[in-house]
């Protein structure tokens, strides 16, 4: 994964940076910092675009295991991703969630909605 250390002080600050990368056809969000009702559009900005009328739907892995934080905004951006990725036939996998963010997602269902993966190379492979 591709490092954005231009981002750094944004994330020391408490925000979200978001480095997107291409794995074999697939795009990897990478994230660090905090998913909030502040930073949540780097998060939808990094989405791909998806297109329901052509079915040519996008395969995204969202990295978070450098996300310190996620509220709520999170929650629905990534539900709102997922049904984005599905409406175009294509599919949203999430990995490396821990701490806080794993128990955010296990308290709200998030698990049941979308794959969850311990690490990238597990999400890719699934």
């Amino acid at each position: 994964m591709a490092d954005n250390t231009g981002n750094q002080e944004a994330v020391e600050r408490g925000q979200l940076s978001v480095v997107r990368a291409d794995v074999d056809g697939i795009v990897v969000l990478g994230l660090r910092g905090e998913i909030d009702y502040q930073s949540v559009g780097a998060l939808t900005r990094g989405m791909p675009p998806m297109d329901p009328a052509t079915g040519s739907g996008a395969r995204v892995v969202v990295d978070l295991s450098g996300v310190t934080f996620m509220d709520s905004s999170g929650v629905n951006a990534l539900v709102a991703a997922h049904h984005a990725t599905r409406s175009a036939r294509g599919w949203l996998r999430l990995a490396g969630a821990h701490g806080a963010v794993l128990r955010t997602m296990r308290l709200v269902g998030l698990e049941s909605v979308t794959p969850c993966h311990p690490t990238v190379e597990e999400a890719l492979a699934a």
